[in-house]
């Protein structure tokens, strides 16, 4: 006869719920402990490139595939990913006209280049390149496409100013493998 151990069916349970703890699940947790402004000055969650890749898989919104974030060098992050700006507008809820359609539709190589600096519960995002289908865009005509294309349809965006960053956030360390989400006060 077998007999069974107490500890079999909660080590069979914990197994099975490590198992299906993902890299999504592991961001997503962190994300909720410092939006709990429950955690101690000083303290430092790292967010692995993986983890940060999980969660932009599962937060982007319709039109937007294969989402991939990479920090290149320290401050400095690029994103890719296929994006087909006629359904990210229809899934905002503003579906183009006719000719902007006929522009807009269709799967599209998109890469954006960009430096974060942040200190004293404040950061910065500065675009400094950004390809479309391999068209390089930079300089003056980003300056151009970013107050008159992007800014007008995200009102919210802060790109190139700084903004808080909220939930005693002290600082960015953003650095090639990942994040450190620095807490102050």
């Amino acid at each position: 006869m077998r007999t069974r151990t107490f500890w079999t069916v909660p080590a069979i349970a914990v197994l099975a719920w490590g198992a299906a703890y993902t890299d999504f699940d592991s961001a997503k947790h962190k994300f909720d402990e410092i939006e709990s402004d429950r955690l101690r000055p000083g303290t430092r969650v790292e967010l692995t490139q993986r983890e940060l890749n999980a969660y932009v898989v599962r937060e982007v919104p319709d039109g937007v595939r294969n989402p991939r974030v990479v920090v290149t060098a320290p401050g400095l992050a690029t994103g890719t990913a296929m994006v087909d700006f006629g359904k990210v507008r229809r899934a905002q809820g503003h579906p183009p006209g006719w000719l902007m359609a006929k522009l807009l539709d269709g799967e599209r190589p998109v890469s954006v280049t960009a430096r974060i600096h942040s200190s004293g519960g404040t950061a910065q995002v500065d675009v400094e390149q950004v390809q479309i289908s391999g068209v390089e865009i930079d300089g003056s005509t980003l300056d151009f496409l970013i107050q008159n294309c992007l800014l007008p349809l995200y009102p919210n965006a802060m790109v190139g100013r700084p903004f808080g960053l909220g939930h005693r956030i002290e600082r960015l360390d953003v650095q090639p493998g990942g994040v450190g989400v620095v807490i102050g006060r």
